[in-house]
């Protein structure tokens, strides 16, 4: 059974850093592993995706620079470190995994429970 499991959100000050953990179980990905985000109203959307096997990486623009995602493969974990982080970047972010195209929700396998970062200002 595959377990996204994620860790790291807190309440911050703007301008302030985070690290994002997510750490996979049951099976190992050679595809896209992600970052997504959902904001209370809002669609969930696309942060940051890396490639498994390329460490290629993909970002949204509006965290392009201030975000940096990677991973370790002995862990088999990816991670998300946010600096710079603004009061607009609060969310429940959610980790995935399988992804067959890096930006779309709609096309990964499997999720984590979400974890609740808030940037106060």
């Amino acid at each position: 059974q595959v377990q996204l499991v994620e860790s790291g959100g807190g309440l911050v000050q703007a301008g302030d850093s985070l690290r994002l953990s997510c750490a996979a179980s049951g099976r190992t990905f050679s595809n896209n592993m992600g970052w997504f985000r959902q904001a209370p109203g809002k669609l969930r959307e696309f942060v940051a995706a890396i490639t498994w096997r390329s460490g290629s990486t993909y970002y949204a623009d509006s965290v392009k620079g201030r975000f940096t995602i990677s991973r370790d493969g002995a862990k088999n974990t990816v991670y998300l470190q946010m600096n710079s982080l603004k009061p607009e970047d609060t969310a429940v972010y959610y980790c995935a995994a399988g992804g067959k195209v890096p930006t779309m929700p709609a096309q990964y396998d499997y999720w984590g429970q979400g974890t609740q970062v808030t940037v106060s200002s």
